[in-house]
């Protein structure tokens, strides 16, 4: 069992080179997007027309309608959304960091007294023979470990919504020279946020792992253990992040629906509804924020089982570092294939025409598959051994390095075959979309029958996937391959946030057009670009469930193997108990973020109602709505409603490890995971068709289309109705579930060591 082909001085380069090409990518993208100026003159000196039109004249030059102030009032806007969306990210935050802080002493108490703090060496778990670091090393370390993860989940984030918010209007202005121009601003200010989040998650876990080495040495068992508190930190704040972002969009979004679109019958985006800047504003710190630390976390989650798993197989025991940073270097491997695949999109093929954008999103996950499947042999075959054990549940199991690519690539096709599926139910560009907007015609209720009939078949491919992926992994390499597996579903992550990130900016920037009174032509392509990114947004949804399920399985075997348990037996009292009850937790967490969507939702109708019924001239265009009044709303709300949630995830592990046990803990992590992993696939592909089936109506593309519309009638209204009874479950619960299921696996992952050995209070009382 000799290591790979690749020396470790070797590998030590090769990932924080990876990283450091991914952070210069995102830094280089953001240059290109910068150089789209925020006024409407051209620039003196301008030469020939430039590649990608960044110099072409502009459509109002042609038509005589280069209006200056049209475009400074896009740059006005622009300002009012990214002020809106950086003061709600530092009040969240402000909230967070203060449970970041709490939590990290809880981690460290709780961890420090499973051996009373001693400060002793004490004999390896799996490594007879051997010492190892005391516990209080094990929970210092998994609270540095955890802040880390936390901090650099907040910055990803952060750093996504401000490109997010800095490009919409600048793809609104590149939308006057043509809708090919739009797409490239808008998917590159996506590669931004894609590569910097990538990049950094990966750069920052790398040097953890170097530092903690310095003194845990030859003790990798004991080093990777603490090394899981980076994916707990990650997906803690996604937790908050997701939730709080979801319920300030959909409340500014349904109230804005409610009163705009169905009871005064003015345009969506319309400047005269006082909800349309929390609307923008929501975008960002919802689908751009929330979405950028889910998927870091799942990254995060992912990578720490599969190092967990793997330090206690033969990677660990011989201390072969080639291998056992195998994940690692998938990442890399990753990045690099993403920024190849990127520049299909962005230099080598031109869109021209409206009905390009969406092949060419599609495209970037085709190329980047395949792509990647052949960077994963290559790791595969030049990182690890020709054959290798790895721990299965007590033994060790001998795997070959070939072996082991399957592994990983049936994750990653796997992703692209959910994706796919996602995309059939949700672009309107198939049939069960249109029989959605077709139930219209009878109103809201048939349209709300048909999008959740929809919504649970589309859950039956994803699931066989998952389940083909899992079968096949485990089989292949126990619990390490499922973990694996799910890094090959998220190795093509920088793409898939590109792609993600798009529709939010694409949708911010058809406000800006309508806010800012741009023309009609105009319009029309922004709505382009924004309805290919809602079937984009809800493939990277899809992505992020799959990818949650795969992560959570394998926490959920990384904490089996840690806490001791031979077998998890669900005939037994304990264990079903919490099998019950872990099936349930997704529906009570559900109920309580739509109900909080709803409650804020309430409030918002209310405020735009009686700007409407008190503002003189308001709906003539003459007055001027409050609009800091509506994201005051949408700010309060989302961070009060969004405590409650939270507590329920991470609570629920601590008290159930607490008072019930390991066994019954293990079954609440298997219910939440076969609860959750349906709802959220069903939530989110129901509201992105009935999102859809309204865009489908608005368009007016077809002649089935026009039989319809057009906006304001009675089908419309009702297809309003779907699209707002669909928004909380696409962008506040569903999304929110697969955060829920793989954090309270981690949790129960990082205090494994203090439920094994203090767990069970409430059994031990009754014996």
């Amino acid at each position: 069992m000799a290591g790979g082909l690749m020396s470790d001085v070797v590998v030590q380069l090769v990932i924080p080179i990876a990283a450091v090409i991914g952070i210069i990518f995102s830094l280089f993208q953001w240059y290109l997007v910068s150089r789209v100026k925020l006024f409407g003159e051209r620039e003196h000196g301008v030469g020939a027309e430039s590649k990608n039109g960044l110099n072409d004249y502009l459509v109002e030059e042609e038509d005589g309608l280069n209006d200056q102030n049209v475009v400074n009032k896009c740059a006005e806007i622009q300002t009012a959304i990214s002020e809106g969306a950086t003061s709600f990210l530092y009040t969240e935050y402000k909230y967070v960091s203060m449970f970041m802080g709490i939590f990290a002493v809880l981690i460290f108490l709780f961890l420090g007294s499973v051996e009373s703090f001693s400060t002793k060496s004490k004999e390896c778990t799996y490594t007879k023979g051997r010492m190892c670091k005391p516990a209080l090393a094990n929970a210092l370390f998994s609270t540095i470990s955890f802040i880390l993860g936390a901090v650099t989940s907040l910055v990803s984030g952060f750093f996504g919504m401000k490109i997010a918010t800095y490009a919409n209007a600048r793809t609104t202005l590149e939308a006057r020279k043509g809708v090919g121009k739009a797409f490239i601003i808008a998917f590159r200010s996506g590669a931004v946020m894609g590569f910097l989040l990538a990049a950094n998650g990966l750069l920052v876990l790398y040097i953890a792992i170097n530092l903690f080495k310095i003194y845990y040495g030859d003790d990798w068992e004991g080093l990777f253990e603490s090394i899981t508190g980076y994916g707990l930190g990650g997906s803690s704040m996604a937790l908050f992040g997701r939730v709080g972002g979801g319920i300030y969009t959909k409340a500014a979004d349904v109230g804005a629906d409610l009163v705009g679109k169905v009871e005064l019958n003015i345009p969506e985006d319309d400047p005269r509804n006082p909800a349309v800047i929390a609307d923008n504003v929501g975008d960002n710190v919802g689908d751009i924020a929330g979405m950028g630390s889910d998927l870091f976390g799942s990254y995060a989650e992912s990578s720490c089982a599969a190092l967990v798993v793997a330090s206690i197989s033969s990677f660990g025991m011989n201390h072969n570092l080639s291998a056992m940073l195998y994940p690692l270097l998938i990442s890399s491997m990753g990045i690099i294939v993403c920024l190849l695949t990127t520049l299909f999109a962005t230099d080598l093929f031109e869109i021209k025409d409206v009905k390009d954008i969406e092949p060419a999103l599609k495209k970037q996950l085709i190329i980047s598959t395949i792509f990647m499947t052949i960077g994963i042999i290559i790791v595969s075959l030049v990182a690890l051994p020709s054959s290798f054990t790895i721990f299965n549940f007590g033994d060790q199991k001998v795997v070959k390095n070939w072996e082991l690519f399957f592994c990983v690539a049936v994750g990653l096709w796997a992703g692209l075959i959910i994706g796919f599926v996602t995309e059939y139910f949700t672009s309107n560009a198939y049939s069960p979309v249109r029989d959605v907007a077709d139930s219209c015609r009878t109103g809201a209720a048939t349209n709300i029958i048909f999008g959740l009939a929809l919504g649970y078949k589309s859950v039956i491919i994803p699931i066989f996937a998952i389940a083909m992926s899992i079968f096949i992994s485990f089989s292949i390499a126990a619990m390490y391959g499922i973990a694996v597996a799910a890094l090959g579903m998220l190795s093509t992550i920088a793409t898939g946030l590109a792609i993600d990130a798009y529709g939010p900016i694409s949708d911010n920037a058809g406000g800006i057009a309508e806010m800012a009174g741009m023309s009609h032509r105009i319009r029309e392509r922004t709505d382009a670009l924004d309805s290919a990114g809602n079937t984009t947004a809800a493939i990277g949804k899809g992505f992020a469930i799959g990818s949650a399920a795969l992560v959570s399985l394998a926490l959920f075997g990384a904490f089996v193997s840690r806490a001791g348990i031979v077998v998890v037996d669900v005939l037994t009292p304990k264990v079903f108990i919490g099998l019950i009850v872990g099936a349930m937790l997704p529906y009570w967490f559900s109920s309580m973020t739509m109900k909080s969507v709803g409650k804020a939702a309430l409030k918002m109708v209310e405020e735009v109602r009686r700007q409407f019924n008190t503002i003189p001239g308001l709906m003539e265009g003459t007055g001027k709505p409050d609009y800091a009044s509506c994201v005051k709303i949408s700010t309060d709300a989302s961070i009060k409603e969004m405590i409650p949630p939270g507590c329920l995830v991470m609570l629920t592990p601590l008290i159930v490890g607490t008072f019930f046990g390991v066994e019954t803990l293990s079954g609440v992590l298997a219910g939440a995971l076969v609860s959750g992993v349906q709802i959220a696939i069903s939530a989110s592909n129901t509201g992105g068709a009935w999102d859809n089936a309204k865009k489908y109506i608005e368009a007016g593309a077809s002649e089935h289309a026009r039989t319809l519309g057009p906006k304001g009638s009675d089908p419309h209204k009702a297809a309003v109705i779907g699209d707002t009874v669909g928004d909380p479950l696409k962008d506040t619960s569903g999304p929110s579930l697969n955060i829920l299921i793989k954090l309270m696996a981690v949790e129960s992952l990082v205090f494994a060591p203090f439920f094994a050995k203090h767990g069970g209070l409430l059994f031990t009382w009754f014996q």
